[in-house]
């Protein structure tokens, strides 16, 4: 199998990272200072992350596009406004989750932003879905960059003027070294900050001038570490084909006309849910001590009886304490229940516990 690389490939070996296999690329794993280095410069000042590896999908239509995407998507996009972003799910029939992905409204169409592992399956999907209809066109020419952090809108402003002005979940286009960018005010860190979609040719020179302006770059161990103190869903893990969105504890995403209306793809399945209830839901989990519960940790009843698992788990840098999520028996999810984690043959108490672990910090207005 070919590995594929993104355009900031050479960067990253400049800056010393340390790679894994990951989605079919190498990716940076972490740089010479470490994860939890990583993390607390994203959550102090800026963490800058190569997000390239996802796929960016452009669908061009008009008026009825919007009508046909809502057949297959939970949520409104006729009453969307241009530029402005909707986090959604596809799912198949039975409301499992194919992918989690970001949707924005833009001057021809919409452009969906597709986790790496899914987006060649996805997008034979949806052109399926959408009976070839529309012109469909997953971008390898362009990188993702992501900034995140209190610093980003600074560090940024300095590159790109005016994008303080935009609003959290909200984006447009700027101009960089004579080129169109497009810009989002989104990310998966719980930190105010932006993606931006950017051609490859001026992805990196575009990164060294955010590192000159104080910008640091994150590999995927603190993308891992950041997201899951946040009580964000990583795909393949804490949602998949065999769960819905809200066994996920995501019903929030789906917009409330819509499951008012119905008429998208898992909508019997998600209102049978809502009504009667799920056996399972995704919690968060706090493991008293320094004890880690990684994936696949089985969770105990008081009375020793399995009710659950854990998807993620890791140390939290910023909450100074192991923090972990996963599925377990409803009856079980209220905040505060007492549970245990066989971790090495051995059991050790944890807490259900709210989510986020971290207080999540996005700018719901523009800065001015």
């Amino acid at each position: 199998m070919e590995i594929k690389k993104t355009a900031l490939n050479l960067l990253h070996k400049k800056q010393g990272a340390k790679f894994v296999f990951f989605a079919g690329y190498e990716m940076p794993i972490q740089y010479s200072g470490g994860i939890i280095e990583e993390h607390k410069a994203t959550r102090e000042k800026a963490g800058i992350f190569d997000v390239s590896h996802m796929g960016q999908l452009f669908i061009k239509g008009e008026n009825q596009l919007a009508a046909d995407l809502e057949k297959i998507f939970p949520v409104d996009l006729k009453n969307i406004l241009l530029n402005q972003s909707k986090y959604s799910f596809l799912m198949n029939e039975d409301a499992g989750i194919h992918d989690d992905l970001i949707i924005t409204k833009i001057k021809d169409g919409f452009n969906i932003v597709l986790n790496a592992g899914c987006k060649n399956s996805d997008f034979k999907l949806l052109k399926e879905l959408l009976n070839n209809k529309y012109e469909m066109n997953l971008r390898d020419d362009l990188s993702l960059i992501a900034i995140q952090g209190p610093k980003a809108c600074e560090i940024l402003e300095k590159i790109i003027p005016g994008i303080s002005d935009l609003k959290f979940m909200n984006g447009n286009s700027f101009t960089y070294k004579g080129e169109s960018i497009y810009i989002t005010r989104s990310g998966y860190t719980g930190e105010d900050g932006f993606e931006i979609s950017i051609k490859n040719e001026i992805a990196e020179i575009f990164v060294e001038k955010l590192l000159k302006e104080g910008g640091k770059l994150i590999g995927l161990g603190a993308r891992d570490t950041l997201r899951l103190e946040a009580g964000l869903c990583l795909y393949g893990h804490d949602m998949d084909i065999n769960k819905s969105p809200v066994e996920a504890n995501l019903k929030w995403a789906m917009s409330k006309n819509r499951i008012a209306e119905g008429g998208f793809i898992g909508y019997q399945k998600i209102k049978s849910q809502l009504e009667n209830g799920v056996k399972r839901i995704r919690v968060g989990i706090k493991p008293e001590g320094r004890i880690i519960a990684r994936e696949k940790t089985t969770i105990f009843s008081e009375d020793n009886k399995s009710i659950g698992e854990i998807t993620s788990g890791t140390f939290g840098p910023s909450v100074k304490a192991p923090v972990a999520m996963g599925y377990i028996d409803n009856s079980f999810s209220k905040t505060d229940t007492k549970v245990f984690l066989e971790i090495r043959g051995k059991k050790y108490p944890a807490t259900i516990s709210n989510l986020p672990f971290y207080k999540k910090s996005y700018v719901k207005g523009a800065n001015k």
